[in-house]
């Protein structure tokens, strides 16, 4: 059975890939001296809206990382689990170990790692963002060696990536103490993702259980932290297990609401349900640039909280927003009832029922409903 499930997510995201447009380029690169071949993967339905922007992945060792990254990318883009994003492979087959070369004396990128560095940052994204539709995040992805590069970036005052997975990184000796460092100084938003096997090396299982702890002790609001450690996977096969669970973690935020965070987070707020629904879109929109409609789930379970908790004074801040989100529908008006139910005025709820006539059914509200709860109240008050 577990095969079989196998077989068919392997057979979607081999038909979405296909769907997905996958260009393969050449860019030459004066900061190398030679040129590099990169893999780009648009979004499905990337021609549809010429003004839409995305967040960009930029993924080394792309000659078998790529896949990987991408399939996952479109999977769980095409569910709404995260927004669409455009991927980039640089294929380093043969130039890996130049590519990360650092310093033995300061663990820093030296001749041709650092002209690698310069040729990401100086070339590569200015190429990919003039050329394509590229937001303002960026994620950078590594797999052993190339894990432990993208973290240069972060040691940057201005960092390129707001967002780094980094999968078994073999890291470089002061790297150690490199990243919690400028990880623990770094004001705006950036997630970090970390992950090893028990079957890596044991340098690299140290280093990166080390840096773990390290890390997790920071107090650094605008850090969003994972770390994973597998059991079973190989070095090579454990990218397999950690992108699925990055790409979780790192777009948390742009997911409907769970049960388990309406069970752990919003029945235990201290703060209005519906403030923090309105916090959770900003932060879409800051982030990712992305104007997200408000989803009907979400909707439905700040009712849900404030039916719960009788929190029923913020009904009508929540009915004002489902207006404007779904304006021709009985979402709006029904929480706007509910506050004048709850809140006194029998009377308005009255009228706010009956006024829904004229709106379109959703999310199992209907007008049958609607008309129910307008004549109980006529009952009940005579009016």
């Amino acid at each position: 059975m577990k095969n079989t499930l196998v077989y068919f997510l392997l057979l979607f995201l081999g038909f979405n890939f296909i769907e997905a447009q996958v260009k393969y380029e050449t860019i030459q690169s004066s900061k190398l001296g030679e040129e590099r071949q990169i893999k780009i993967q648009l979004p499905r339905g990337y021609n549809n809206d010429i003004d839409k922007t995305y967040p960009i992945f930029i993924v080394l060792d792309g000659d078998y990382m790529f896949e990987a990254v991408a399939g996952n990318v479109d999977y769980y883009s095409y569910w709404e689990d995260m927004p669409a994003c455009i991927v980039v492979g640089i294929n380093q087959i043969d130039k890996r170990f130049d590519d990360c070369m650092y310093s033995e004396q300061n663990s820093l990128p030296v001749e041709t790692g650092a002209a690698f560095f310069e040729f990401i940052g100086l070339e590569l994204m200015p190429y990919i963002e003039k050329t394509y539709r590229a937001g303002n995040f960026r994620v950078a992805v590594g797999h052993g060696e190339t894990a432990n590069f993208i973290n240069y970036y972060l040691l940057k005052p201005q960092p390129l990536f707001q967002a780094y997975i980094s999968i078994s990184p073999e890291l470089a000796p002061n790297m150690i103490e490199y990243i919690p460092e400028a990880i623990g100084k770094i004001k705006s938003k950036i997630f970090y993702y970390l992950a090893n096997t028990n079957n890596d090396a044991k340098s690299v299982k140290q280093m990166t259980d080390a840096l773990n702890t390290d890390i997790s002790a920071i107090e650094n609001e605008s850090l969003i932290f994972k770390f994973d450690s597998f059991d079973g996977p190989s070095h090579y096969s454990v990218p397999a297990h950690a992108i699925p669970s990055a790409l979780e973690n790192i777009f948390q935020v742009f997911q409907p609401i769970s049960k388990k965070e309406y069970k752990d987070v919003i029945l235990e707020l201290e703060i209005s349900p519906v403030l923090y629904l309105q916090e959770k879109y900003q932060t879409i929109s800051d982030l990712f640039n992305i104007d997200k409609k408000v989803l009907i789930n979400d909707f439905k379970a700040i009712s849900a909280a404030i039916e719960k908790n009788e929190l029923y004074e913020y009904y009508e801040e929540l009915g004002k927003m489902a207006r404007k989100a779904y304006p021709e529908t009985l979402l709006g008006a029904y929480y706007i009832a509910r506050f004048y139910e709850e809140t006194g005025e029998p009377k308005k709820a009255m009228r706010t029922y009956q006024s829904g006539y004229t709106l379109g059914e959703i999310a199992g509200l209907t007008k049958d409903l609607m008309l129910e709860k307008a004549d109980l109240i006529k009952e009940d008050f005579g009016y």
